[in-house]
């Protein structure tokens, strides 16, 4: 029998991709970043997660589910999380008398990525700023709550909005300055796309945490960088995206993406998150921009082999066509998102394209075409994952 005092809610929240990129923490326990960083949220008709919380006085325990399968719950992020969103809400309790004490009141949580979880896509970004956004709508937690999401996964705090976003590092010790805040909306650069090469779906072999903690300690090129270069790279890749100054913004990307990378070789032992695939994808991009005369192509990777290329609509099915004449495949190349048409590459063109390597079958198991997107979302129709009587609904296509 359905309990009518379930409450439930569900939300959709976006991936970003870090175009000045976050590695490494000042502090651990709090997850505030080293320096600032700068990322563009991709739109949820293409990556999104979508979670349903509900709470119950009649629930004994929280509970959680990924991706059709049972998680801890003792996860200690997430406890953090859920910690603060009761604490928040008790304050707003004893604020407004008239409300019940749901901060007591255990939760269920079900959530699902139509994308790879775990494979340098930002998963954890999205599933943390879902979790943060559908809860504080669940409490009826008002204003920013970038902050929260932050200590879950410290990009998720960038999922918090759409269009460009900063996470502003700040300097407080206990992290009250360290949040996000949108710089320009979805809407500023609508000619921007981002194609996304699918190298490999598989979860990384060292997580981002792990990862960042290890060239905290051992890398010199990271104190570097945080201490010389970002602040200033902030600064142009901002007055960049303002002016709509592709070329500017994509070398910016470019030399971030290859600084991360470099950094993670600089750690001791090196960290390797590119494979062969990765490297040739660059060399293309760098090719394809010589026989331009101009930039037209920007690539950046996170903390994985999966290629992010930024570059403006006109540019889309051209560069694409290119792909697929070096990355053929056995099967017709799935293409996902926004709809782009292959055409048969122009030799002349093409010849002016200098590439030192062989065509690469099957090395990019399929493509997604995307755009800057908004923010998480309400969704208001009946898509929950969890039914009125507070058990899981599982439904994920991916």
């Amino acid at each position: 029998m359905a309990n009518n005092r379930v409450r439930r809610i569900t939300c959709t929240a976006p991936v970003n991709i870090a175009v000045i990129k976050y590695w490494g923490k000042r502090n651990e326990e709090l997850i505030l970043p080293l320096n600032s960083s700068i990322s563009a949220t991709l739109h949820q008709d293409q990556l999104r997660t979508k979670t349903t919380v509900a709470i119950s006085p009649s629930f004994t325990e929280d509970r959680i589910w990924l991706n059709d399968k049972v998680q801890s719950i003792d996860n200690p992020r997430l406890k953090a999380v859920l910690k603060e969103i009761r604490r928040r809400s008790c304050k707003r309790r004893h604020e407004e008398t008239n409300d019940s004490d749901t901060s007591r009141w255990h939760v269920r949580i079900n959530s699902e990525n139509n994308f790879p979880t775990a494979a340098g896509l930002a998963s954890s970004a999205a599933g943390y700023a879902c979790l943060a956004y559908c809860l504080s709508k669940l409490f009826h937690i008002e204003g920013d709550v970038s902050d929260i999401a932050r200590i879950g996964s410290g990009s998720a705090c960038r999922s918090i909005y759409g269009g460009l976003v900063m996470w502003d590092c700040g300097i407080e010790k206990d992290g009250s300055d360290s949040r996000a805040k949108q710089l320009f909306t979805e809407s500023h650069w609508p000619q921007m796309r981002i194609i996304i090469l699918v190298v490999n779906d598989q979860k990384k072999i060292t997580a981002s945490t792990a990862g960042m903690q290890q060239s905290v300690e051992t890398s010199s090129l990271l104190d570097y960088r945080v201490k010389h270069i970002v602040t200033n790279r902030v600064q142009k890749l901002t007055e960049a995206w303002n002016d709509k100054d592709f070329e500017t913004f994509a070398e910016i990307t470019m030399q971030e993406s290859n600084q991360f990378h470099a950094i993670c070789r600089d750690t001791y032992p090196p960290i390797f998150y590119t494979n062969d695939t990765s490297n040739t994808i660059m060399q293309l991009v760098h090719a394809y921009n010589r026989s331009q005369n101009q930039v037209k192509v920007a690539y950046t990777f996170d903390a994985g082999p999966n290629a992010c290329l930024f570059m403006l609509e006109d540019e889309v099915t051209k560069f694409v066509s290119l792909i697929n004449h070096h990355f053929p495949s056995n099967d017709p190349l799935t293409m996902k998102g926004l709809q782009c048409d292959i055409q048969p590459i122009n030799q002349d063109d093409h010849q002016k394209i200098e590439v030192k390597f062989k065509p690469q079958s099957d090395a990019i198991k399929y493509i997604i075409t995307t755009q800057v997107g908004p923010g998480p979302r309400v969704i208001q129709t009946d898509e929950h994952l969890i039914s009125q009587s507070g058990e899981p609904i599982f439904s994920c296509v991916r």
